[in-house]
């Protein structure tokens, strides 16, 4: 079965996150989780915390603005959902290649997954 649809392009991360859970002190049991993207938290990162606006944002990770502001709008309402309802926070997955700005070649941490032709 072949999949549907245009595949998603990849979002360039300048840096790989720091941690990879975020957890609420004080709760008891386990609290359900809210998944964030490594991408989603790029976009968190280059615009609420290093001050980008969301054109220099786009552009440093080789999106278009569109694109850009629905990945950052889902991020927000990820970590707001786990802020209000005292859910884990697990960082992860996503559509995304670490690159460095000096590295013209970025490493891609989730490979497309490409047919492999056959000469006859």
């Amino acid at each position: 079965m072949s999949i549907r649809g245009r595949p998603k392009k990849y979002r360039i991360v300048r840096q790989d996150p720091k941690i990879s859970l975020f957890s609420p002190r004080g709760r008891p049991g386990r609290p359900n989780e809210a998944n964030l993207t490594i991408d989603e938290m790029e976009a968190l990162r280059l615009t609420d915390y290093l001050g980008y606006s969301q054109k220099e944002a786009a552009r440093s990770m080789h999106i278009s603005q569109q694109t850009f502001s629905r990945v950052l709008r889902n991020a927000h309402k990820t970590v707001a959902e786990g802020l209000i309802s005292g859910k884990v926070i697990k960082i992860q997955g996503g559509s995304y290649v670490i690159s460095s700005k000096d590295d013209p070649h970025p490493q891609q941490d989730n490979p497309p997954k490409s047919p492999e032709k056959t000469k006859k």
